[in-house]
């Protein structure tokens, strides 16, 4: 694991400085990261595909940004997932919730709706008050239906850590949704 990042950072370095053979290595090691991702969002290959293709080229246009303040691996997972966000922004079908909540809004009362829009709304605004390392396992966790086993893969943290990280931001999102009420 170490010789794999000690070895990110000189491909990086090169592919920055022009070497295309330095960033193909990078889009190999992770493009299958990516695409379980985009398949988690996307849900399809077609697109999984497009996605994949979308963020190796953010990567490369943005390589000299990356300060190494972190793994590279949580960088481009980084990109990854806000350029899957941003695309489900635009295309208009941004799940607001787990797509088995979101089948159950088909039976849901104009009444039922409007409230569960107003909660999801309350939960959003709270989540952006909690630390950032438990918002986006949470995130991913409960807006997306993603398993820990797939937040573990995108986050770069162990399975334990992502769940442990969950049930913080759960106990903190309880806390300050209580002090709101």
């Amino acid at each position: 694991m170490k010789d794999n990042k000690v070895a990110d950072v000189i491909l990086v370095r090169a592919a920055a400085g022009g070497n295309t053979a330095a960033f193909s290595e990078l889009a190999v090691r992770y493009q299958k990261r990516i695409k379980a991702l985009g398949m988690s969002f996307f849900h399809n290959e077609t697109d999984a595909d497009d996605f994949v293709q979308d963020v190796l080229i953010k990567i490369y246009t943005k390589l000299s940004t990356f300060r190494g303040d972190s793994q590279f691996s949580t960088w481009i997972m980084r990109i990854a997932y806000n350029t899957a966000v941003n695309s489900l922004n635009r295309r208009k079908e941004y799940v607001p919730l787990s797509e088995d909540f979101e089948l159950m809004d088909n039976d849901l009362s104009p009444e039922d709706r409007q409230m569960r829009s107003v909660v999801v709304d309350a939960v959003r605004e709270t989540m952006k008050e909690i630390p950032a390392h438990f918002s986006v396992c949470l995130d991913l966790y409960f807006f997306y239906g993603m398993a820990y086993n797939e937040i573990s893969i995108i986050t770069d943290l162990p399975v334990n850590t992502v769940k442990s990280h969950i049930f913080r931001a759960k106990k903190l999102m309880k806390q300050k949704l209580e002090e709101k009420i």
